[in-house]
């Protein structure tokens, strides 16, 4: 009754640009860069034909990775709210996207866990995006929300070092018990693939079988991104799903696409 009576005295805006109807817009949805085949087999990032492996493929302890969208305008925005704005629907809300990116993976997993925050992250912003991701997309993947990996270090700011910088500054930063076989470990974004890997690394020590990487989005290289196209389609209270609404941008091909990943409420 209370979150009713909050949804409809405070409805929810577009995660993109804030102003619009949830979750996206018309002019958002219409910017989204979505992630398509035909792409790198191993890590999903866009390119002109099918490649079993590409140079934008994240470290090794990473036997695959998945993400429904390219992390550039609308869905940067949208990330940003849900890490630092307090908005937790997001979650929600790319969760539908990401299992969908998921879908054509070769095996089922046995566990759903998450990149876990430092302790004093966690504290000041009282919420870890990637457990709300975790545990919004689990049950559709069919595996349980386990929290396997803990947080012992701290490596401080990443921004501005490089990919091996970032590798060294990850080691020894996660720690786990036990890790049942096939884990799918979720974070927000997959940039360099440092973070992701460190984790991967500890949860085979754990005794994983195989470990693979969802995220809501991941860089993609400059000379792969394509300049959004803007489009206005009819707005919706849920997210399009594929062959309807305006058109995305598809990265593997820069140019408008009518399948869009499916988007929660």
């Amino acid at each position: 009754m209370a979150a009713s009576l909050l949804d409809a005295l405070f409805p929810k805006r577009c995660a993109g640009c804030g102003s619009g109807p949830w979750p996206f817009c018309a002019r958002c949805r219409s910017e989204l860069v979505v992630l398509s085949p035909p792409w790198c087999e191993r890590c999903g990032a866009p390119a002109p034909r099918a490649k079993i492996a590409c140079r934008d493929c994240p470290p090794d302890p990473i036997a695959i990775a998945r993400a429904p969208f390219g992390f550039d305008g609308p869905i940067r925005r949208a990330v940003h709210r849900l890490k630092f704005g307090g908005w937790h629907a997001v979650a929600d809300a790319l969760a539908g996207a990401m299992v969908e990116a998921w879908a054509d993976v070769p095996w089922t997993p046995s566990a759903v866990t998450w990149v876990p925050l430092s302790r004093d992250r966690l504290a000041a912003r009282g919420y870890d995006q990637a457990r709300a991701l975790a545990r919004a997309a689990a049950p559709m993947i069919g595996a349980p929300a386990l929290p396997l990996l803990r947080r012992v270090g701290d490596p401080g700011p990443q921004a501005r070092r490089g990919a091996a910088a970032r590798r060294e500054a990850m080691r020894g930063m996660f720690a786990a018990e036990e890790a049942p076989g096939k884990v799918v470990l979720v974070d927000d974004v997959l940039t360099t693939g440092a973070t992701g890997g460190a984790c991967a690394s500890t949860l085979l020590e754990a005794g994983a079988e195989i470990v693979g990487l969802l995220t809501a989005a991941r860089a993609v290289s400059s000379a792969r991104r394509p300049r959004p196209i803007l489009g206005h389609g009819p707005a919706s209270g849920s997210v399009v799903a594929p062959g309807n609404g305006s058109p995305a941008v598809d990265a593997s091909r820069g140019r408008s696409d009518p399948r869009k990943p499916t988007l929660g409420r």
